[in-house]
């Protein structure tokens, strides 16, 4: 009977922890009943509906579901063409009141702070698309007058929301939505509101990126900002080395290869002119991007086959986290090397990342990435 007693309190537990690890959404859409009214996850791969409900007799609804693991999420309320963005954190209860039609700019929200700094920046950033729209349209201002009033109009825009909201408090919910904004235009295709190249606009992507690295590290949304802003800064070198600097005549091999001499993880400097005798497949990688794991793993098939057969890789990382690439290359066979400054991407033309070369035995550069359709078949050529 204890057993049974023991059984059964455990099985409640259980149960009562899946039931807390929901989040609701709920409240009355006013003039709309018996319509319906849908619930999607604004994930990084698209919108992804979750439910729906008809609206009651007094347009009540209500809405529960599984709450985000890692950190903040978004998501979109949506009524016929209307919708409303919301953030959860975890186990929140978030109330909506709003009013049809009009719903999208016509509605309070209770229970979430985030969820009323994104009402206001929803509603901020409405404004700001109508005005785009109506300078677009009036036929008085043409060519750079035009151009001008437009980013006379979205600077300050985005110096609002920079300073009021994003720089704030950066580890928000909704300053990743503010981020995550664009804007639509009437004769071309529609834009981030934020660019990363632009000076005060990168200074707020990397307030987020740091901020959500910190308090949400296994979030996928902090992942994201991280990706975007190290291959912004790892470009930004790029360009700047490509402009500043000039290619030593003693870092030149007569043999026609750009010679490299790069330090491994333990500081010992390994350059591409003492591999002559070898294959050698010249990789320039970035361990910090999703696709990395799958690259690796294509790497090592190649590397195990032909080894034996005189190939080597020479792998060099332009990772600004110098820790990620130290415990990314601890167990790879190969050469792996580190250039944060991107120095060596300059030397070789590189403008994408990832980019891969081949050298001869003879130690003279073959081809690259683009010059190649089977890599296997070009390296079995050359040994």
């Amino acid at each position: 009977m204890k057993k049974f007693v023991f059984a059964s309190l455990c099985v409640l537990l259980l149960a009562s922890c899946q039931k807390g690890r929901n989040f609701t959404i709920e409240g009355t859409i006013e003039g709309a009943k018996d319509s319906t009214v849908y619930l999607y996850n604004r994930s990084l791969t698209g919108i992804v509906l979750l439910d729906s409900a008809r609206l009651g007799s007094d347009g009540s609804f209500s809405f529960s579901a599984e709450a985000p693991v890692g950190g903040p999420d978004l998501y979109v309320l949506r009524l016929s063409s209307q919708w409303v963005n919301l953030s959860i954190d975890s186990t929140e209860t978030v109330t909506l009141k709003a009013k049809w039609p009009g719903m999208a700019q016509n509605y309070t929200v209770s229970g979430s702070e985030n969820c009323e700094q994104i009402r206001q920046l929803a509603l901020m950033h409405s404004q700001l698309q109508q005005r785009v729209f109506a300078v677009e349209q009036d036929t008085r201002l043409l060519g750079q007058t035009m151009t001008d009033s437009l980013m006379h109009m979205l600077r300050q825009y985005k110096d609002s929301v920079i300073m009021n909201y994003i720089f704030r408090e950066p580890q928000s919910a909704y300053a990743y939505f503010a981020l995550s904004q664009t804007l639509s235009h009437l004769y071309w295709p529609a834009s981030s509101v934020f660019a990363m190249s632009d000076s005060l606009d990168g200074r707020a992507y990397r307030a987020v990126a740091t901020c959500w690295q910190q308090y949400y590290p296994q979030s996928e949304r902090a992942q994201q900002l991280y990706n975007m802003v190290e291959r912004d800064i790892t470009s930004s070198r790029v360009a700047a080395a490509r402009q500043q600097r000039i290619l030593e005549e003693d870092k030149v091999v007569v043999s026609d290869l750009i010679d490299l001499n790069l330090p491994d993880v333990n500081g010992r400097r390994h350059t591409l002119s003492e591999l002559r005798g070898q294959v050698v497949l010249l990789d320039f990688h970035l361990f910090s991007t999703p696709e990395s794991g799958a690259r690796i793993l294509k790497l090592r098939e190649l590397y195990d086959k032909y080894h034996a057969r005189g190939l080597e890789v020479y792998q060099v990382s332009i990772d600004q986290d110098e820790h990620l690439w130290k415990q990314a290359v601890e167990a790879l066979p190969w050469i792996a090397v580190y250039d944060p400054d991107g120095e060596s991407c300059v030397r070789y033309n590189v403008q994408t990342l990832p980019e891969f070369f081949l050298i001869d035995r003879q130690n003279a550069l073959q081809k690259r990435s683009s010059q190649m359709d089977d890599v296997e078949k070009e390296i079995q050529r050359l040994l």
